[in-house]
């Protein structure tokens, strides 16, 4: 299998590589980070629904969209990318997704405790640090490729990634950033500054080279030929144009920000009857936290919502009919033209 390890390199090298290497039927390994930041979008998704694109361009941050699923990130050099792209009948390949993930995790996993930082894998494809998130990966299939990309996490700037989303309001922006703290670490949150010091680039990923060389087997080290180059750019002409970041992605309805496995921030709104109702909440492992709810609608009494939402927290979402039911019954609540249907279209997924 042949190694790309090239350290920082420009932000469109560090995904137009991984492509032109998957389009070419190559089966390759490749270490680098960008050399300026930039915000990465999923296949599918919706670059203006997703990113603040005006924030974007007025603070020259470029955004692109992968030929792999998953959500929007914030990426700069503190990020050490791994990207590996095996044809699709290479025996390496688990046919199960879990299985996959786990097995090809395994070289990220003992470069963490190789350094000094106890992670564990969780399904389906986070690395945790204790509770906390140390790496993003996603896998997706390229031409008769797969590609599996993830990455080492030096440093992360929580405000810009928050800053970087389109969001329907400060509030839930707040929201986002406060989560994102509170589910996502760094090498440098979780060591002390003497040991985490000794880190960079270059060490680190020579350690995940050799984790990754017990996996694959000895590697070929290779440079950007003129064939490869050549790829890259027939590729960008295409994924670097507006017409492909602009082609229309999933719609969803409301706002969903993904921070890790299991933990999402939610905001959904819907026009009652009665007026339009409106639900920022926690969703974490199909539990319901730091609901709020809005909207301008009538209710009695006047603190009827604080007191639902205080019954939301921390509920089961199967659990979630039978919390309404029981609100409006034991409350004698009532709020004109707002049923308990109502809540459920902006409270359930």
């Amino acid at each position: 299998m042949d190694l790309y390890n090239l350290g920082k390199v420009s932000w469109q090298e560090s995904q137009l590589l991984y492509h032109a290497l998957a389009y070419s039927g190559s089966d390759a390994l490749v270490l680098l980070s960008p050399s300026t930041p930039y915000v990465c979008i999923g296949f599918h998704q919706d670059a203006e629904a997703e990113v603040d694109l005006d924030f974007c361009q007025s603070n020259n941050i470029p955004v692109f969209k992968r030929e792999v699923g998953g959500g929007a990130v914030y990426l700069d050099g503190n990020q050490f990318f791994f990207q590996l792209i095996m044809k699709q009948d290479n025996p390496l390949i688990p046919p199960n997704k879990e299985v996959f993930y786990q097995k090809f995790l395994q070289p990220v996993i003992d470069t963490y405790h190789q350094i000094g930082i106890p992670v564990e894998f969780k399904p389906v494809n986070d690395v945790l640090a204790g509770t906390r998130k140390i790496s993003g990966t996603g896998v997706g299939e390229i031409g008769e490729s797969v590609v599996f990309v993830g990455n080492l996490i030096l440093d992360f700037n929580f405000e810009m990634m928050s800053r970087v989303l389109k969001v329907p309001d400060e509030k839930f922006r707040d929201k986002v950033h406060k989560t994102l703290e509170e589910n996502l670490t760094t090498i440098r949150r979780e060591l002390d500054l003497t040991e985490a010091s000794k880190w960079n680039e270059t060490n680190l990923n020579e350690i995940l080279k050799s984790q990754f060389q017990k996996l694959l087997g000895e590697f070929q080290e290779k440079q950007i030929d003129d064939s490869l180059r050549s790829k890259m750019d027939e590729i960008s002409s295409t994924m670097l144009g507006p017409a492909w970041l602009h082609q229309h992605g999933r719609k969803q309805s409301g706002r969903q920000v993904k921070i890790q496995t299991g933990v999402n921030i939610v905001q959904k709104m819907h026009k009652a009857v009665g007026g339009l109702i409106k639900a920022t909440y926690e969703l974490r492992d199909e539990m319901l936290f730091d609901v709020a709810l809005s909207g301008d609608f009538f209710c009695y009494p006047s603190n009827a919502v604080d007191t639902l939402e205080s019954k939301l927290e921390g509920i089961k979402v199967s659990d979630l009919q039978k919390t309404l039911d029981h609100f409006y019954s034991d409350q004698n609540v009532d709020t004109a033209g707002i049923t308990v249907s109502d809540w459920m279209m902006v409270l359930h997924n």
